[in-house]
């Protein structure tokens, strides 16, 4: 009894080690970790940007959001110590998939998000949702071109 207890330990142990990854991939969010300071990781995702020739459209705050309303929603604290997203497009990116499908206009602009867990300061998650559209092979290879780009991104910031 006492084997069979310990095999059903070490497989729900794996399981609870393989749901955050199982959980990112059923979201469609893809997501790395960088041991770093939050500050550096900001200035890298925007360095990463222009580097490519895009233009930064927006900086959202939404960690400064979340503390400035706690008092008003009743929380207690922030699940971040900080929290960030930045958005832009990519003009022959967004052209290939709108043309392939009108309605992909609802991914444009692209947004790259980075945080750092309250409960694991100096880790920084850095990552994207995928985008997926109407299943025309036009459609998703343009899609599937725009998350390679955002794919790289995420990668090259993290060095993953």
């Amino acid at each position: 009894m006492l084997s069979i207890s310990r095999g059903f330990a070490i497989v729900l142990g794996l399981v609870m080690l393989a749901a955050p990854l199982a959980a990112s991939a059923a979201s469609g969010l893809f997501v790395r970790q960088v041991e770093s300071d939050f500050d550096s990781v900001a200035f890298d995702v925007n360095d990463a940007i222009v580097n490519r020739g895009y233009v930064v459209d927006y900086t959202g705050r939404i960690g400064e959001m979340l503390k400035r309303t706690e008092a008003d929603v009743g929380a207690d604290a922030s699940p971040y110590v900080n929290a960030q997203m930045t958005q832009f497009c990519s003009a022959v990116l967004s052209r290939k998939a709108m043309e392939a499908d009108p309605q992909n206009i609802a991914f444009c602009p692209y947004t790259i998000f980075y945080f750092e867990r309250s409960d694991a300061p100096g880790t920084v998650h850095v990552g994207f949702r995928r985008l997926a559209g109407a299943e025309t092979p036009a459609s998703e290879a343009a899609l599937g071109e725009i998350n390679a780009l955002l794919e790289e991104i995420v990668t090259e910031v993290t060095g993953e």
